[in-house]
């Protein structure tokens, strides 16, 4: 039996993760500084505590095959691009990855799994929304729009030197928007189809909701189920990454805005305001996952949206 760790198995990706190991037969231990807010954990052993203390970590990952490293300090536009959080940001995430890294390879890990991000693609491809560039090997130059990007691809070639140095089998993928049911959708961190979905389940028939900028900004938005097979898949293979994960249906916010309306049954209008808004465009390029793993997501927005809709509706009626 595969014993693999989550770091992060109190967040979104990580707590569906680990339904999705043991679901494989697995043995899962979880480990984040708070449990998962919207159900109980699917994991064998769930360890609370702060990955950015190395003795935790060490802890952790003790008596592991498989880390699984998705624990970050991260949220949506509305707190990644103020740039009122960029120093927790970098100091918290990069302090994590190192441990998780370090420890880990103490404790005799080998396999590690780490969650990059879209973020570090160069805001000089991103300036045009209907033709954004995000393949792989367009990452450098270096000029993500953040100080998440950077961090995220400061971490990538962290794991690549472990790799090469100490003979690690590391994976790396670049996640575009993953986005479904038991996310945060209110508080500040949430990102914009849950945001999204928030504001149309919670306005009335006939009234309105607020959209950050134009709305003309682009994006692709992946549903968690999805990403989940794109781990797995990436995991089992040869490949190291990194790659993307996410989808290649394009869209701009205001239309992923009338999506969500439309499923909604409701007749709402748009109220565009000012707000951090990150690249003009971005949209996940499948060619290199394709090729590697023979496979690339493929199910349509408006399923996840579905979804992720009557989940936050039903979370809003509780309320």
């Amino acid at each position: 039996m595969v014993r693999a760790l989550v770091n992060g198995a109190g967040g979104f990706i990580g707590g569906h993760l680990v339904q999705n190991l043991k679901s494989k037969g697995y043995w899962v231990r979880g480990a984040d500084l708070v449990p998962h807010e919207y159900s109980a954990s699917h994991a064998d052993e769930f360890l609370l505590g702060d990955l950015r203390d190395p003795a935790f970590s060490r802890r952790v990952s003790e008596g592991i095959d498989v880390v699984y490293q998705l624990a970050a300090d991260m949220g949506g536009a509305g707190y990644i691009f103020t740039g009122d959080h960029d120093a927790e940001v970098m100091h918290n995430s990069a302090t994590i990855n190192l441990n998780a890294l370090e420890q880990g390879r103490l404790a005799g890990v080998k396999r590690f799994f780490y969650s990059s991000s879209a973020c570090i693609y160069p805001e000089y491809n991103q300036l045009d929304p209907d033709n954004p560039k995000c393949s792989e090997d367009s990452a450098y130059p270096a000029a993500p729009d953040s100080e998440y990007g950077w961090e995220k691809l400061f971490s990538e070639r962290l794991y690549l030197a472990y790799a090469r140095n100490y003979s690690l089998d590391i994976k790396i993928a670049r996640f575009h928007n993953v986005f479904g049911t038991e996310g945060a959708f209110e508080g500040g961190r949430e990102k914009a189809p849950a945001a999204i979905c928030r504001k149309v389940a919670a306005t009335p028939d006939g009234g309105e909701i607020e959209i950050w900028g134009d709305g003309k900004q682009t994006r692709s938005f992946l549903y968690v189920d999805e990403c989940l097979d794109g781990i797995n898949r990436l995991v089992e293979s040869t490949f190291p990454g990194p790659v993307n994960i996410g989808s290649e249906e394009m869209v701009t916010i205001n239309q992923l805005a009338e999506m969500v309306i439309a499923i909604s049954g409701k007749k709402l209008t748009l109220r565009h305001i000012p707000g951090p808004l990150g690249v003009r465009g971005r949209n996940s390029d499948n060619h290199l996952i394709r090729e590697k793993l023979g496979w690339s997501p493929s199910r349509p927005l408006v399923e996840g949206l579905e979804k992720t809709y009557r989940w936050i509706s039903s979370q809003l009626q509780k309320a």
